[in-house]
Formats: C-alpha cells, sequence, structure tokens
C-alpha cells in the first residue's frame, strides 16, 4: 500500500493488464485536476489502473468485458478468494476449463467466476484478456518464476464502495452535467478480441462521435496511428502525442509504441 500526492491511501490495481495506463495517470492529472469534484466517467475501465491513480469520489466505471466487472463487483464487496492459487500449468488449464464451463452455463456473475477469472488473469501469459467467438477465455498458461497472489479484498472495499461498476456499450452509459470523461478503447490495431464481439473500426468511429456530442471535459487515449489521428482532428480535437511503454511484443521489442492524448471540452 503506498500514498499518493494528497495523502489518501492508493492501493495498486489487483489485476494484470495489458496496455494498461498507470503510466498515462500524471499526464492525466494536469486535465484531472481541476475536475476533482466531479464524477469520473470511464467507458473502457480496463484494470482500473487510471480510476485508481485519479482516484475520484464519484465514478462510472464501464467496461464491455463482463468478467472484468464480475471481478471489481466482488471485489466491491470485500470477497475473499477461496480457490487454489497455484503458478501450476496443470492447474492453470483446470481452472481455465472450469471458467469456460461457468461461461457456458450462464454463472459468469458468479463469485467462483470471479476468483477463477484473477488467477487466469495473474497466471496466464502476459496479462492477456483473450476469448474466441464462443466466448471461451483461450489465453495460454503464462511463464512467471513467481506470482505474489492476493487473496483478501477487504481493503479494496473502502474505495470502491464509492464508484458504480456496469458492464453495457457506451452509448447507453447515463451521462451528467459536469462528468469528466476518460475514454481508452481497444488500441486501432489487429488484436480485437478483447470481448467475444471484439472492437473494429467502425467502433472507433462511434464511440468518437458519441463523445464529441457530449459538451463536457473529454480526454481520449489510443496508439497514434495514422487514420486515428485524422479521426480525432476531424473532430475538432486537440492532439498531443506522448511514447507509451510497449506493454506486449512477441518479438521481444520494446521500443516506445506512440499514442496520441485527444482532447476536448476544456
Amino acid at each position: 500500500m503506498t500514498f499518493n500526492n494528497f495523502g489518501a491511501k492508493s492501493l495498486r490495481p489487483p489485476l494484470k493488464w495489458a496496455g494498461g495506463k498507470r503510466w498515462l495517470v500524471p499526464h492525466l492529472m494536469l486535465f484531472w485536476e481541476p475536475y476533482r469534484k466531479c464524477r469520473l466517467v470511464e467507458p473502457f475501465c480496463g484494470g482500473l489502473a487510471v480510476a485508481m491513480g485519479l482516484q475520484p469520489e464519484k465514478a462510472l466505471l464501464n467496461d464491455i468485458n463482463p468478467h472484468v466487472i464480475n471481478f471489481f463487483r466482488w471485489a466491491q464487496k470485500g470477497f475473499r478468494i477461496e480457490v487454489p492459487l497455484l503458478n501450476d500449468e496443470s492447474l492453470y488449464y483446470k481452472h481455465r476449463e472450469r471458467f469456460n464451463r461457468l461461461i457456458e452455463e450462464g454463472k459468469e456473475d458468479s463469485k467462483e467466476a470471479a476468483e477463477l477469472f484473477y488467477y487466469l488473469n495473474r497466471t496466464g501469459y502476459n496479462g492477456l484478456c483473450r476469448f474466441n467467438r464462443k466466448g471461451r477465455f483461450n489465453v495460454p498458461f503464462g511463464r512467471y518464476k513467481k506470482i505474489n497472489y492476493e487473496y483478501d479484498y477487504r481493503s479494496y472495499r473502502e474505495i470502491f464502495e464509492k464508484w458504480q461498476f456496469t458492464c453495457t456499450d457506451f452509448e447507453k452509459l447515463l451521462l451528467k452535467e459536469g462528468d469528466f470523461i476518460y475514454a481508452d478503447p481497444p488500441y486501432d490495431v489487429e488484436f480485437t478480441n478483447y470481448s467475444k464481439d471484439g472492437f473494429d473500426w467502425q467502433e472507433q468511429v462511434r464511440l468518437v462521435k458519441w463523445l464529441t456530442r457530449y459538451p463536457g471535459p473529454v480526454v481520449l487515449s489510443n496508439q497514434a496511428t495514422e487514420r486515428i489521428i485524422e479521426l480525432y482532428r476531424n473532430h475538432g480535437y486537440e492532439l498531443r502525442f506522448l511514447d507509451g511503454p510497449r506493454m506486449i511484443s512477441c518479438t521481444g521489442d520494446r521500443t516506445p509504441a506512440a499514442e496520441v492524448l485527444a482532447v476536448k471540452g476544456f
């Protein structure tokens, strides 16, 4: 446990998250600080690095992945994990099969599903969250020498109880006047299987159009591909470019990834 710049207790995000934005929090803080009393809205909250970094009093945290939201809702209750957590390949595939069976049986919102999702997230390859078109989790076993698992989530309850977790399409979110929106959609890259329904170019365009209609402050981040830059500029966003860490690379490439920060309404 650490303390942030404002003296408040700060817990580390409990999940590993490919493309997590913990590194971006100091840049976002420059925009967020004047709006600290507002509600933070994240249409794609992912591993929760931004919300836990900014520490809003009120937050609407949404994600298109129902399994990550189920985990956060159970953590919000201060639950304790009871399934075995071992860095063991045979146990990993046993737990993965059980997790997929729960999904098929319509029990993806259960405590057991939350426990297994945490285990798969911490133990699977590079913290990937990947599902096939049938909705089955298909990330292979990771290669970690040591994993520090967290069993008890009572310490998360105090901060999570102030926040609302939802799993819906971003256009269905009920925005309020004065909300501060930070949107971090899946990157504009070939991989789009973060959820079983994917997130393609049409979704990127639909998101920007929706955000542009909102009159308040918006910060939007993405990988700085040519068409993303053109899309954001054409919709009137002010662009800033940053070098983001390359979280996952099959080739071992760790050169910085170009990231664009698009802002409006300030």
